[in-house]
């Protein structure tokens, strides 16, 4: 009797993932509020762009640092209104942004991060081959951690930034795509040129329609396209990013059947998912997928 086929698995990883990493191996570090969560990145970044008198003025009345923030709609409310030094006030935060996050997830603390590589070497174990086949990841995170877990295991990262043929499957099995870019992505060979690739900044003016963003996205609507299930790693699917909901609702449109939406997380945001994209039929929390995904080792008596 023949084995059937392998359940084709797409990755989607949010600033969560690299978090859990950090919160693991230094948890003092994000008891002290140095998460690389969008609410701890925005407080911190936010405060330091008060300290700027060009970014403050005619700003005053909105830099309070209470509550829930997130800078991404900071930015795009700053850039949609129009006010004096906009340009440089978005463009100040959008650096902050980089700066902070590369000066929490330095080489020296990211060399020790293991959950991703661990995820990745789970999909190489023989007894996991014949079941599930991972046939692409997608990133939201401009940090490396991702990259650098797919070099151990597979060598260079396929990021896709053109429509030149796949190097061999034995040495890049599945794509790595990054769809707002990379800080890494400095010197980047393309078509035999050496190119540096701006990452998509946080705000509402995203441009995804020219090189290489076209083809990353693209490629990512393919394998999602041919995917049985996406699961979802530290990521809430955020309002904020329509242009990833749109991707996923036009998966869905070019299939005969919806894939499976797994959330692994915590119950709460895999059922708030679940309230905000009740068109999305097979969205899964962790309790829902958790007995398959995780089999017991034990037998039953």
């Amino acid at each position: 009797m023949p084995q059937p086929e392998p359940r084709k698995i797409v990755y989607l990883f949010g600033a969560g993932a690299t978090h859990a990493e950090l919160a693991d191996l230094y948890p003092t570090l994000v008891e002290k509020g140095r998460g690389v969560l969008i609410s701890n990145v925005s407080r911190r970044v936010i405060e330091k762009a008060r300290s700027i008198e060009k970014y403050l003025k005619d700003l005053e009345t909105v830099t309070a640092t209470s509550g829930s923030l997130n800078i991404e709609l900071l930015i795009s409310l700053i850039e949609q209104s129009k006010i004096h030094s906009w340009e440089f006030k978005t463009q100040k935060l959008k650096d902050l942004v980089r700066e902070d996050i590369e000066s929490i997830l330095t080489k020296s603390r990211t060399d020790h991060f293991y959950l991703h590589k661990a995820l990745l070497e789970f999909h190489r174990h023989r007894l996991v081959k014949p079941q599930e086949k991972v046939t692409g990841l997608i990133s939201l995170n401009y940090d490396d951690v991702l990259d650098s877990a797919y070099a151990e295991h597979y060598g260079a990262p396929h990021y896709c930034f053109s429509l030149e043929k796949d190097p061999p499957l034995s040495k890049t099995p599945f794509p790595l795509l990054k769809l707002h870019g990379s800080f890494n992505w400095r010197n980047q060979a393309i078509r035999g040129r050496s190119r540096r690739i701006e990452i998509i900044p946080l705000g509402s003016n995203k441009n995804y329609l020219h090189a290489p963003y076209a083809f990353i996205w693209n490629r990512a609507l393919e394998i999602l396209i041919e995917c049985d299930a996406l699961r979802v790693i530290g990521c809430s699917l955020s309002q904020n990013d329509a242009h990833l909901i749109d991707l996923l609702f036009k998966a869905h449109l070019e299939r005969p059947g919806a894939f499976d939406v797994e959330i692994i997380g915590p119950e709460g945001v895999g059922e708030q998912i679940k309230q905000n994209y009740g068109f999305f039929p097979k969205i899964k929390t962790l309790p829902e997928i958790e007995g398959p995904l995780v089999a017991d080792l034990l037998p039953e008596i």
